[in-house]
């Protein structure tokens, strides 16, 4: 009982403390998930932490409101990547190439490509475990839905704000340190060190005809934006200080606050064979109304549909070969961003199996919300797996421990799945632990829950981690 007691002793303490509430249930929720020998001390480890989300933050404003002078110190002191439109631009990748394109003939990037830019830079490894900065992105209603649209979404969203008046001054003021890239003035922000002041340049001459009319199209656009992130969106008065502006822009950026945007769960299941993915996703999908995504019943729904990608995957599973990644990848993202999946969410289990699938998919910008390890031992999933069978007739599942047959004549006619051999099962349990710790290591904050318990108290654990966040989702 003394570890019960303490636990519920800690929480006491969690809930009594100067605390944000949402942060508390987040810290509650945990402690008492994964039960830990020292609670105290998982706690301050979750608090150092700071945050179970890596940043994600959208930095707006007119120009010369001070965004590039404000996304750099924050990403200094947040160590988060900047993200700006002219980086988007240096990737060597043929969608920049064809971006590009665009630009040397002065015409507009189109939307769809800007967002598939965005969503390739943000899919990077750098950018999944550190976070980032979006300077001056989105800059209409258009890009923002279409942002919304392909999954990516904002923690926090800061608007400057000032007066054209300002802005217009501010902007003929402007000195960029061609080194650094760092932005200077000569009224508000001016460099102290003599050699970075030698080697300061004006800014491309922008007229202020022109600046007015970016001026013009910003007030247009900004209510727009306004509405679409509203839950998570906080003006600061940009017509100050920058050291002002700073502290109050990251003072917003570390807090945790309660949103109730409308998140789409997003959830990923782990473990050996036996282990009840199946079964988990199937009990999550029909509670919280997700799309439960099988890896391996897509494929077998896509080999019986006539068409090319069906052709060419059926000989691999009529074979019993493994199809390829980059076939299982385009089947997956294609299903993924299907309307559904897009607006409700989705569980997904059977894919990735190792280290280079689980990149590629973040590549392709589908990333976990939740992702959990269902765990037991060899034995147990030996036991599972090798003695289940299906009735024919019926279509009915049965297990010689858990669920016998209900008569002798049902029993006589089970068939067993030459897959679930336990020879079969050896190469397919070595070849889940031979991925399974690198797998782990890209997803550093997945729950790890025990499976060898009934169904539905292991439901109990994975939905203790899934409501705060699905229950805004319904």
């Amino acid at each position: 009982m003394t570890p019960i007691t303490f636990s519920l002793a800690t929480c006491e303490c969690v809930l009594a403390s100067d605390l944000d509430s949402c942060y508390k249930l987040t810290l509650v929720t945990n402690l008492m998930v994964d039960k830990p020998e020292d609670p105290i001390q998982y706690l301050i480890v979750l608090l150092k932490r700071g945050s179970v989300e890596v940043p994600r933050v959208m930095l707006l404003g007119p120009p010369a409101s001070g965004k590039r002078t404000v996304a750099r110190k924050l990403c200094e002191h947040t160590q988060v990547i900047h993200i700006t439109d002219s980086n988007i631009l240096q990737e060597d990748t043929d969608l920049t190439k064809e971006a590009l394109q665009y630009k040397a003939k002065q015409q507009e990037i189109p939307v769809d490509l800007w967002i598939k830019l965005i969503q390739q830079r943000l899919s990077k490894i750098d950018c999944v475990r550190r976070g980032w900065v979006l300077e001056g992105i989105p800059q209409t209603r258009e890009e923002a839905l279409s942002l919304q649209e392909a999954g990516v979404a904002p923690n926090h969203v800061v608007l400057l704000e000032a007066p054209d008046a300002v802005l217009i001054e501010r902007s003929q003021g402007k000195r960029i340190d061609p080194v650094t890239g760092d932005v200077y003035h000569v009224t508000f922000i001016w460099p102290e060190d003599k050699e970075v002041v030698q080697r300061l340049e004006r800014q491309k001459t922008v007229s202020e005809e022109q600046l007015v009319a970016q001026l013009m199209q910003h007030h247009r656009e900004v209510h727009a934006l306004r509405k679409t992130y509203r839950n998570c969106l906080k003006g600061i008065d940009a017509d100050q200080p920058h050291v002002d502006v700073f502290d109050q822009v990251l003072t917003y950026i570390l807090s945790r606050h309660c949103s109730v945007a409308p998140h789409t769960p997003r959830v990923l299941l782990f473990g050996p064979p036996g282990s009840g993915k199946s079964l988990q996703a199937k009990l999550i999908s029909q509670k919280y109304n997700i799309v439960n995504l099988c890896c391996g019943e897509l494929l077998e729904a896509v080999s019986a549909d006539v068409t090319n990608m069906g052709e060419l995957i059926k000989p691999y599973l009529e074979s019993g070969q493994q199809v390829p990644d980059s076939m299982v990848l385009q089947i997956l993202t294609e299903r993924l961003s299907r309307l559904d999946c897009t607006t409700r969410g989705w569980v997904l289990h059977g894919f990735p199996r190792d280290l280079e699938q689980a990149e590629k998919l973040q590549e392709s910008n589908f990333i976990p919300s939740r992702v959990f390890f269902l765990e037991m031992t060899d034995d147990v999933a030996i036991e599972r797996v090798t003695l289940r069978s299906i009735d024919p007739v019926t279509g009915e599942k049965y297990h010689s421990l858990y669920k016998p047959a209900p008569s002798p004549e049902v029993q006589t006619r089970l068939q067993f799945n030459p897959k679930d051999s336990e020879a079969q099962l050896l190469r397919q349990l070595k070849e889940y632990w031979a991925n399974a710790s690198s797998l782990q290591d890209l997803y550093p904050e997945a729950v790890h829950i025990n499976a060898d318990q009934d169904p539905h108290t292991v439901f109990e654990s994975l939905e203790s981690r899934l409501v705060g966040r699905l229950q805004n989702d319904a």
